[in-house]
């Protein structure tokens, strides 16, 4: 949930629990460093994500840097990562070169995309400023979606969906707040959750990045053309990729996890992914082509999905694996599924035990905007 490459600090020390890979780590480093004109003695943290795995940068002799996915193979299989950088860049998109990949302990070294995410770009308060970003972030998703084909990559199926659901009961209510699910209120849970599932499953497919969001986006250093508008952005946190519901990336665009939109704002980069979309034959379903609001309600279904995971997740990465950063984000989430949970009637049970849940008033009207 978190890009691997935010502003480089060199106040940010690389510090290891395992001696072991710490002495793994040197050996690798110095083996490659003249191969790749590495500078050993620069190395610092780049940043760590949500799993496991983190990221360094090296300095190399020509002024250039590098970055290292330091990823225990016992905690983080890196093979899909190494895979879908291939077929992204494929499809044409701007993703890291893996220059070479130590397979025992885990050390990939990679291009480096650059220092400045998206998100760190992004000012939340001016989203006139934000839309040529999300411009190039749609034509980089419209890239890898027209790259699609069944069979390559795993489907995002009724199991994968009702697993990722599970994490809200699990985590987010019994684990954080306390609360098991029994009676009326299980029930109404698991009757909204077949229906989620049941919407998302007739939805049309395409490849999936499933955390398309500012701050896996990467961009371009300042003076540093892109060799097409797919390319204007770099895209990372890519290896848990599907073959699923077309909606879920700009679901996950414009539903972010660390930052919200007024739901103007929402509205407009959403229908300009949807005009781009049909265009390019991506639309042909149902009536999605000629009426944006069967597409709209499409991707707010899509979204609520997302949504109840997400919040299960945040709780599981604070409880579990101590990250507590990541529960401050729930209220967010929570708000974007009382919202949705709102304009639909089949799903005014759920907004109920919500509502119990968390001991809130019923959401109002079309607010979809601020928290």
């Amino acid at each position: 949930m978190n890009s691997p490459l935010a502003a480089d600090t060199r106040a940010a020390p690389v510090t290891w629990t395992e001696p072991a890979r710490e002495t793994a780590f040197g050996a690798w480093l110095h083996a490659q460093a003249g191969a790749h004109a590495l500078r050993p003695d620069s190395v610092r943290l780049a940043s760590a994500d949500a799993s496991f795995r983190r990221y360094l940068r090296v300095d190399t002799t020509d002024g250039a840097s590098r970055i290292v996915m330091d990823a225990p193979p016992d905690k983080e299989n890196s093979e899909p990562f190494v895979r879908i950088a291939a077929l992204m860049r494929d499809a044409g998109l701007h993703v890291p070169d893996v220059l070479t990949w130590e397979q025992t302990h885990g050390f990939l070294l990679l291009s480096d995309l650059g220092q400045d995410t998206m998100m760190a770009r992004i000012n939340p308060e001016d989203s006139a400023a934000a839309l040529p970003m999300y411009r190039q972030a749609l034509d980089a998703l419209l890239a890898w979606q027209l790259a699609s084909r069944p069979g390559v990559l795993p489907a995002y199926d009724e199991a994968v969906l009702r697993r990722e659901l599970q994490l809200f009961p699990d985590w987010y209510l019994a684990q954080h707040k306390g609360i098991t699910l029994a009676g009326p209120q299980a029930e109404t849970v698991g009757k909204a959750f077949d229906l989620i599932v049941q919407r998302c499953l007739a939805m049309p497919t395409s490849y999936v990045h499933r955390d398309f969001m500012p701050r896996n986006l990467m961009v371009r250093p300042d003076g540093e053309a892109p060799a097409s508008p797919a390319q204007a952005l770099g895209v990372l946190d890519f290896q848990d990729a599907l073959y699923g519901p077309i909606t879920y990336d700009i679901a996950s665009l414009m539903r972010d996890a660390f930052l919200t939109w007024d739901e103007d704002f929402v509205l407009d980069v959403t229908i300009r992914y949807w005009e781009k979309a049909r265009k390019a034959g991506l639309m042909d379903f149902e009536d999605w082509h000629s009426d944006f609001g069967a597409f709209y309600r499409a991707v707010e279904w899509m979204g609520l999905q997302r949504h109840l995971k997400v919040a299960g997740i945040f709780a599981r990465l604070t409880l579990r694996d101590g990250k507590p950063k990541y529960l401050a984000d729930t209220p967010r989430f929570i708000h974007y599924i009382r919202s949705t949970a709102h304009r639909y009637r089949e799903l005014g049970p759920l907004l109920k035990v919500l509502d119990e849940v968390e001991g809130l008033q019923a959401a109002s009207g079309w607010a979809f905007g601020r928290v």
